[in-house]
């Protein structure tokens, strides 16, 4: 009886999935293509998609995007739709998608991730805050029927631009959802995880979006043709940053720009999203949505959350899935890699939370009493979980001691003692084991085996569990660490270590007794380790505190399972190579990269796990 009323809740969402396509959107919809005058005259290109029926006012979601809001032309629709754009549709909901100043078919100059003024005093003083101001207000006095209520969301880039919908304060905008948005690309996101550079993810993106844009356009840049589909080889091969650079060119600024800036300098803070959410007004709602195993951008939704958390007065919400980058919109969050999640949990988000918050919002139907402020789903046991706050109260920091004879225990033996491996740049660890040309988002709970056989890999586990360990919120990977060099990188990695007779049901497709499940991972550049703004080198086997933060998790080790943890100084080509010395490394040259011996102290080490009481 359950599971018959539980397929009857399904059917109108169901019913939305099979029936709206692009026949139906034309019949439904009527497409205007318009150029909205920004203050300072620069016109930005528009797609407004406007619902047929009259026989009520409908709000609008915008969607300002760097990436096009193809397909161009009035008569033009999308020959697919997602999940929750089929939802909207059905809502009818006014779908706004603008090309962002500078990009596709939109006038004006393109800077990435524009910088906001917070005082503002000319028509010339134009952000992405100010674009939006002026797209929302000439939306609500020339579209008709429409109920005066503007909703804003995106994913990655878009998400950003979600974020300055938010700080523009127009008194239109009541509910904005920022979702895997770029915040801050020197210590988190996409393009660098505490001060290391993401170096796959940086060539391949901006050899191809950081092509210049003369005039609007409809046609997209090409990137860079991998001369091999293996990405190892080939990004070995090239070699130093500044050979990458001879790759880009001189007419990709943001590279150009990028490699200019080494540390965490004025230039970097402008265009941090975190530094000025204080200006968000507490009349505009927001809910930050992330993924879990998000291989760009795992970083932006948790720490944009805890910025608004501390700096405004809003109604604030937090949602991570499971997922990988955008997988929530997808309309199939059931599994990642080879570990299965145990349902659908894109659809469920998609009822539970999206649709129902800017419903509530923007058409004042519904509730969000069941919409928590933190809406976690837990890997491991999966299961969703809702909390009045994250990370939760009931999460307390539990130390777990790195032991000799690799073992990981949370009782500490205070016996002192080392383990040590060498850290060879010409050789560096892979970050996943097959051959791929692009950047996989399964790494994120891929099997680390393969790592576990390297000798440049340290390696410590528990015994099996006698009871299960729920984890929820940041890790702190603690170390007391010597390099025999200047510098070096530290990759800290938890991981699940499934049982031995473990299976999913009847699947045999993937080995899964014993799979090594990668639940997090993060780098920490060495000469960071005290501060982002100033670098610092290390004096040569001088043991050295290495303390940082990871993004949080949200995993249950189950009874039967093993904890472990695996420190590396090399994740390749994920990360750039650290040459081991105090050097400038966007500039470094191939000879500067030289070997290190690593050595981690036992006594004095440990991971800080946030285990859920």
């Amino acid at each position: 009886m359950k599971k018959l009323l539980f397929v009857l809740l399904l059917l109108p969402f169901i019913s939305i999935a099979q029936n709206i396509d692009s026949v139906w959107a034309h019949a439904n919809y009527t497409k205007k293509e318009v150029y909205i005058k920004m203050r300072d005259g620069v016109k930005l290109f528009t797609a407004i998609y406007i619902p047929n029926d009259r026989s009520e006012k409908h709000p609008f979601l915008l969607n300002r995007t760097p990436y096009s809001c193809s397909p161009y032309g009035e008569g033009s629709f999308p020959r697919g739709y997602s999940n929750l754009n089929k939802a909207y549709m059905k809502e009818g909901y006014i779908l706004v998608r603008q090309d962002v100043r500078g990009r596709w078919m939109s006038e004006g100059t393109f800077v990435d991730v524009r910088p906001y003024i917070e005082n503002k005093k000319t028509n010339n003083d134009i952000d992405e805050a100010s674009d939006t101001y002026d797209t929302v207000d000439w939306l609500i006095n020339n579209i008709e029927n429409n109920n005066g209520n503007v909703g804003v969301s995106g994913i990655s880039y878009p998400g950003f631009y979600a974020t300055e919908a938010a700080l523009s304060n127009h008194p239109a905008i009541k509910a904005v959802s920022p979702q895997a948005p770029v915040t801050d690309w020197f210590q988190g996101d996409d393009f660098h995880h505490n001060g290391a550079f993401m170096l796959i993810d940086g060539f391949s993106f901006y050899s191809g979006f950081g092509k210049p844009r003369p005039l609007p356009t409809t046609i997209g840049p090409k990137g860079f043709d991998l001369p091999t589909n293996d990405n190892y080889e080939f990004y070995l091969r090239t070699g130093a940053l500044q050979n990458f650079s001879k790759l880009m060119g001189d007419s990709i600024l943001f590279w150009n720009d990028l490699m200019k800036h080494p540390n965490n300098d004025a230039w970097w803070k402008a265009r941090n999203a975190r530094n000025f959410v204080q200006h968000i007004s507490p009349s505009i709602n927001t809910l930050e949505v992330g993924g879990l195993f998000d291989a760009e951008d795992a970083f932006g939704a948790q720490n944009l959350y805890k910025a608004i958390e501390a700096k405004t007065k809003n109604n604030n919400k937090l949602v991570l899935g499971p997922w990988y980058h955008g997988q929530w919109a997808s309309g199939d969050g059931t599994h990642l890699g080879n570990v299965q999640f145990g349902s659908n949990t894109a659809d469920w988000y998609a009822q539970n939370i999206e649709v129902p918050f800017f419903n509530f919002y923007l058409k004042g139907k519904g509730s969000v009493d069941k919409i928590a402020e933190a809406n976690i789903f837990f890997s491991g046991e999966n299961k969703w979980h809702q909390f009045a706050q994250w990370p939760p109260n009931e999460m307390k920091p539990t130390n777990i001691y790195l032991e000799a004879n690799n073992k990981l225990s949370f009782q500490s033996s205070n016996k002192k003692g080392f383990s040590e491996y060498i850290s060879d740049p010409s050789k560096p660890v892979p970050y996943t084991a097959p051959v791929h040309s692009g950047r996989t988002r399964e790494y994120m709970d891929d099997d680390q085996r393969f790592a576990a056989r390297r000798t440049d890999v340290l390696t410590y586990q528990t015994e099996i569990l006698n009871e299960d360990v729920t984890l929820a919120g940041p890790l702190v990977a603690d170390l007391m660490v010597s390099i025999s060099t200047t510098d070096a990188d530290f990759i800290v990695k938890l991981i699940d270590v499934f049982p031995d007779n473990f299976k999913y049901g009847n699947d045999d497709k993937y080995v899964m007794n014993d799979y090594q499940m990668l639940v997090r991972g993060e780098v920490m550049r060495g000469k960071f380790r005290n501060s982002f703004e100033k670098p610092e080198a290390f004096i040569p086997n001088k043991p050295t505190q290495v303390k940082y933060t990871l993004p949080d998790v949200a995993h249950t080790f189950q009874k039967g399972h093993r904890i472990m943890v695996q420190i590396q100084s090399t994740w390749f080509p994920l990360v750039d190579r650290n040459p081991q010395q105090f050097l400038d490394i966007y500039h470094c040259k191939d000879s500067d990269f030289i070997k290190s011996t690593i050595r981690v102290y036992h006594d004095q080490s440990k991971i800080i796990l946030p285990v859920l009481k």
